[in-house]
Order: C-alpha cells, then structure tokens, then sequence
C-alpha cells in the first residue's frame, strides 16, 4: 500500500513549475468566469464552471492529504483544505471549494520558485571555479616548459604561473613574481592587495597585475573557492523551512471540527448541522490571513526599493535581533578617494596633488585611478601629463610631471630609491589607504585615501537602533580601518579581518545562543553569510548575482537609508497577521456554535465565512500603504 501512496507521490511531482503554472492559471480563469456567470448567467454548461478549480487544483490537495495520513499521520492544512473541499461540494458551494484549493495551489507554487532561485546561486558560484592551470615543468636539460592542466589534476607541490588577469586555480604561496591580488571573492575589498614572494594567494581571487610562479598547497576540495562553495551549500541545507502557522494549528483545527461535527449529529440527528460545521470551518480566513499580509507588505517594500526573494523573509525579519553589515560597498560605496593630504618641505597639498595625479594619469591600479578621479573632480583643474611612465607591480610608479622625478607608491618602493623615511615617524597612524610621494629623490608628502561612507548611513545605524536591532560590522578590512568607520557610523561591536568562514562562525555562533541574524553585503564572499542569516539582504544595484541568488532579499537601488522601514514594515506584517488569525479563528468558533444550535444554516454559513475572507483581505491590503510615523 505505502509502495502505491509513493508512486502517487511521484506522479504529482512530476512536470514541475511549468505545469503547476499552467494549471494555476487556468483554475483562475475557471473562477473568474463562474463568478461573472453567478450575475450575468452567459454560460449554459450543466456544471458551474469552478469545477475546472476543483479537478485541478483541489484534487492534488486531498490526494496529498491522503498520501501525507496513509504514509506519516502527518496532519497539516491540506487535511483541513480536503474537508472543507468536500464539505462545501456537498452542499454544492462549488465556487467556495475552487476558491480554497485555488489559493492553496498559489501558496504552493510560491514556495517551489523560491527553491529554485535559492539554487540558483549555488551554481552561479561553481562556474567562478577555474578550470584549467599552467604548470611548469623542470626539464632533464634545465629548460622549463608550460602546461596547460585541468585544475583539479593539480597537486600539492607543483609550480605554477599565473598570468595578468587570469584567476588563481588553487591556494598557494608565490615564488617568484610580484603583482596586485584583487581579493573580493574572499574578502569583499575591491581594492588590490600586493603581493610579493612568500605571499599567500587563494583560487578564485585574480591576478591584477605581472604575472608569477606559485607553489599549490591546497588543492581539490581543500582549496579556498570549493570550501566557499560547500559554506554556502551547508548554510542552505541548514537554514529550516518556517511552518506555516496555519500547518501549526491545523491538527488541533481538524480534531475540533471532526469532533463537533460528529458529536451534532449524533445528538441532534441533522446531517445539515454537521456539515455547516465543516463549511464554516472551511479554512478560508485562516489560509488567507498570513499570504494575503505578506503579499500587502511585499508590495509596500516594493514600493520602497525593496525585491522579497522569499515568501517568509519578512515573517523572519520581525524576529531580527542582530543585524550584521559588511562595510565595503554596503555602509560605503566602495570607492576610494583622497581624503587628506600630508606635506613635507616646501610643497604646497595642491602642488603635491597636482604631482601625485600626474604621475598616475597612465596607472591602472585602482588606487592610482582613484587618486586621478579625485583631482579631476577639482573645479577648473587640469591634469599635468606624465613623461617616462613606468609601473612597478606591487609597488608604484615612476613618471616625470612638468619636468620633475616623481615617485609615488609604498615605503617598499621609496626605499629601494634612497629616499630617506625618517621624517614618516609620526606619521604612521593614518586610517586609509596612504601613497608616499618623493620629488627629486626627496619626500614631498603622503596622500591618504578613504573609503566613502555613505551619507545615509549613519541615521539609518540610528534608525535601526531605535527598533532595538543591534548593528554589527563584519568586515574583511582591517581592524584601524574598521575601527575609525564603524567609530563615525555609532557601531559599538566590530569584527575585523573576516574571511567568509569567520563571518559564517559568528553568525552560527550568535544564534546558538538565540540571537536572530540579519546579514547585510554586497560581494560574493558574503554568499555563505547571507544563506546561513535567519535574514540575508544584498545591496541589489552594486552587490554581486551570487550575493542576491543567496539573498532572501535584494535592495534593488542600494537606498539603505530605507532599511529601518523594511523592519518597521515587517513587525507591523505580523501585528496584522495575529489580527487576521484572531479574527479568522473567532469568527469560526462563533459560527460553530450557532451552527451546533441550528441557528446557523449551510447557505448562510458559507456566506459568513466568505465574509470573514474579505475582512481578513482588507485589513491585510490596509498594509499596502503603511509607513510609520
């Protein structure tokens, strides 16, 4: 018997989200036009036309039922869907019976495409995966030769080279070489790290700038993008399903009304009372008054920037007691700008600015475009042109503005041209990004870049602390330049220096002591972190698609500053939820005993729950244009 309840199992899965689409909307067809035929009567069939509703989205509902008390005794709504599905075809409400199955076969259908989005994400990430590898081979005679291998034929030991722009195949640490690293994929820093040998580098990150030989070290699944991967796969298995709250209460629900039907019958002997009971306990109100919430909050959040990937995210949010912020592109726009300028001997900050843009003019580093951006956003500024451009990878560059010798990069490089340092010694504690400039071998100045927070940002960290959601910043960034951006935003608690697996261990950790987890990023390092959050939100404009697929919702024009009105939002969703479930469960033990007495007749008891639909409806649209005062 279990063999055949499996192989009917089996059969309604089959044809996927496609079907269930084509067979929703043609039940919804079939309802509309049996609601129009109830007034203008322009259809002769000998069925009302809901039947279509019925057959196709109510016959999978109790075959489920049926399946889910044969095979596990599990009692959830669907087995109060069936009896109402039945109760209200026996007294031949056939539009209220389409009308239940049709809303259910929705709620269903929802939940299918935001597994299939989830997955989605899963193997978008994959594909950053290299697949090949240049391994270097040592001759017999001396010689090395090249060869091009699939990247999970390589070994711990072997030699490889990595090109300008190719992405590293497996974690490794160079040997020869120097070059700039952009680490985003494991950090979220956009900005290049440099890299020389005895440098530590990990597959999945790219290789900027001048090509090096590597030895691999973790390799297969060891390696640093495959053990992202199995975070974010993890995350997601272990993120559980919230029950639905009419699931929760449905078998209680079911054994009330069995009971009071029964009992009716057996002591007043009327059938007609027994099934009242059933139809006014048809589970309308109480299906309708969570999706029809989220739906009315759905569309507000919309209305403010805000794309809901997942059904219950926002049931979720209001639960939040912790809300975890990755800084670059999220709390800042990612982008660098000089922010101050430091001058040693007769050079003006405008003179060493002028210079420094110059020398950068040709620079492809993002920190070299970053400081000819900021000049050039000077009113009536022209850029000087360079002369004897040369770029030095890791290091900086060498160039000659308006007939001077200009060095601009780290004390690495200016060291290795004489120039004398010692006048740095107070002036090593700057936050930033810091490029040391040298005129004429002599050291002219330091120009120090900044990240640019976000000008919302700071009200929106107050905002939020005032719903009592405490704000958290995890970052890849270190902890002086943490420290100073989370000092200016009001945030007390800091986690600096985070790899994916270190923000993933906080955030398990924090809910193991009950804490619920907003995260909020932008980068594909932060994947992992969004799905294992009780409520993962991606910067929608800027973040990464690996980084919204793993978001339960994206933030499509990076607005932060509406943040605190999405949590606002969803604490009110769930006021009118408990609303809606009173008022729906009141309604229908109201009806009960005046069906018990007889009071209450089968006709007007499927009125009586209608109307508690429509209430339920307008209190939850009421949403639609909630904002708080």
């Amino acid at each position: 018997m279990k063999n055949i309840f499996y192989k009917l199992e089996v059969l309604l899965e089959k044809g996927g989200i496609k079907k269930d689409i084509a067979l929703l909307a043609i039940g919804g067809v079939s309802l509309v036009l049996s609601l129009l035929n109830s007034h203008f009567h322009f259809l002769t069939l000998p069925f009302d036309i809901a039947w279509v509703a019925i057959i196709l989205c109510g016959i999978p509902i109790i075959l489920e039922a049926v399946i889910g008390l044969a095979t596990r005794f599990d009692i959830k709504a669907d087995v109060l869907v069936s009896l109402a599905l039945v109760a209200s075809v026996c007294i031949h409400e056939d539009f209220a019976a389409g009308e239940v199955a049709f809303i259910m076969q929705l709620g269903a259908l929802l939940e299918d495409l935001t597994v299939a989005k989830a997955r989605a994400g899963i193997e978008k990430l994959v594909h950053l995966t290299p697949q090949t590898a240049r391994n270097v081979i040592k001759n017999d005679d001396g010689t090395e030769s090249e060869k091009a291998v699939a990247a999970e034929e390589v070994k711990v030991g072997d030699i490889l080279r990595v090109l300008p722009g190719e992405t590293i195949s497996v974690d490794g640490i160079i040997i020869s070489g120097q070059t700039s690293i952009n680490q985003a994929v494991m950090t979220g820093e956009s900005l290049p790290v440099d890299k020389t040998v005895g440098d530590e580098v990990s597959s999945g990150t790219v290789n900027q700038f001048g090509a090096f030989e590597m030895m691999a070290t973790k390799v297969g699944e060891d390696s640093s993008i495959q053990r992202m991967i199995r975070l974010v796969q993890s995350a997601d298995a272990d993120k559980a399903k919230i029950v639905r709250l009419a699931d929760r209460w449905a078998t209680w629900i079911v054994v009330i009304a069995l009971s009071a039907a029964t009992l009716t019958w057996i002591f007043t002997g009327q059938i007609i009372r027994a099934v009242t009971i059933l139809v006014v306990f048809c589970p309308c109100a109480l299906v309708l008054a969570t999706p029809t919430a989220i739906m009315a909050a759905i569309g507000n959040a919309t209305k403010h920037g805000f794309l809901v990937r997942e059904g219950d995210a926002l049931e979720r949010l209001a639960k939040v007691t912790k809300i975890t912020f990755d800084k670059t592109g999220t709390l800042t726009f990612g982008n660098l700008e000089v922010s101050k300028i430091q001058t040693f001997g007769a050079h003006t900050e405008e003179e060493i600015f002028a210079l420094a843009a110059g020398a950068e003019k040709l620079s492809e580093h993002p920190i070299g475009k970053a400081v000819v951006k900021s000049y050039q956003k000077k009113p009536a500024k022209d850029l000087p042109s360079a002369d004897d451009f040369s770029m030095i990878p890791g290091k900086g560059v060498l160039a000659t503005v308006n007939g001077k010798k200009i060095l601009a990069g780290n004390k690495a490089m200016l060291a290795e041209n004489g120039i004398d340092l010692k006048k740095l010694e107070d002036n090593t504690e700057e936050n930033g990004t810091l490029i040391y400039i040298a005129v004429e071998k002599e050291l002219a100045g330091i120009l120090i870049l900044s990240d640019t927070v976000r000008p919302d940002s700071r009200m929106m960290i107050q905002n939020l602390s005032s719903l009592n959601v405490q704000p958290v910043l995890l970052t890849g960034d270190n902890m002086k330049t943490a420290s100073a951006i989370a000092g200016e935003l009001g945030i007390s608690e800091v986690k600096a220096e985070c790899l994916p697996e270190d923000k993933l261990t906080y955030i398990g950790k924090m809910q193991n002591c009950g804490e619920k987890i907003c995260m909020i990023g932008d980068g594909i390092n932060d994947a992992p972190s969004l799905k294992k959050a009780n409520v993962g939100i991606a910067m929608g404009k800027t973040g990464s698609d690996i980084a919204v697929d793993a978001a339960d919702i994206a933030l499509v024009d990076d607005e932060i500053k509406e943040l605190p009105h999405l949590f606002a939002l969803s604490k009110r969703m769930m006021t009118t939820i408990k609303m809606n479930l009173t008022f729906s469960m009141t309604l229908n033990f109201a009806a009960i005993a005046l069906a018990i007495t007889g009071i209450l007749n089968p006709v007007v008891g499927a009125l009586v729950h209608n109307a508690g639909s429509v209430i339920v409806i307008i209190n939850s649209a009421l949403l639609l244009k909630w904002r708080k005062r």
